[in-house]
């Protein structure tokens, strides 16, 4: 199994990004996928999940309203469309699959993870 984050990079605030995470090696719709994020000196966080069905969604409170989750199980990739960064959206962002029947925000619930990919939003 694996999955490959892209679309990172450094943008000024306000701005916006698109991430990308391809997977290959699992039935991609049998997974609820989710998005993380883990800034220096802090424990990785739960950004936004979305299941399998592409029905069901969930964000973290910080980022809602401007970002949105999205999957396309026919290309076996997850989207996250970030808008109006702010510098405390910095961070390395993972990409990551459960087998969970329902969206879980919490990571030990993610049995396959993506390499990460640095996002930096300046002030």
């Amino acid at each position: 199994v694996q999955l490959q984050a892209s679309g990172g990079g450094l943008v000024q605030a306000g701005g916006s990004l698109r991430l990308s995470c391809s997977t290959s090696g699992l039935t991609f719709s049998n997974y609820v996928m989710g998005w993380f994020r883990q800034a220096p000196g802090k424990e990785r966080e739960h950004v936004a999940a979305i299941d399998w069905g592409n029905t069901n969604t969930d964000y973290a409170d910080s980022v809602k309203g401007r970002f949105t989750i999205s999957r396309d199980n026919a290309k076996n990739m997850v989207y996250l469309q970030m808008n109006n960064l702010k510098p405390e959206d910095t961070a390395v962002y993972y990409c990551a699959a459960s087998g969970q029947l329902a969206i879980n925000v919490h990571p030990k619930y993610y049995q396959y993870w993506g390499q990460g990919t640095q996002v930096t939003v300046s002030s």
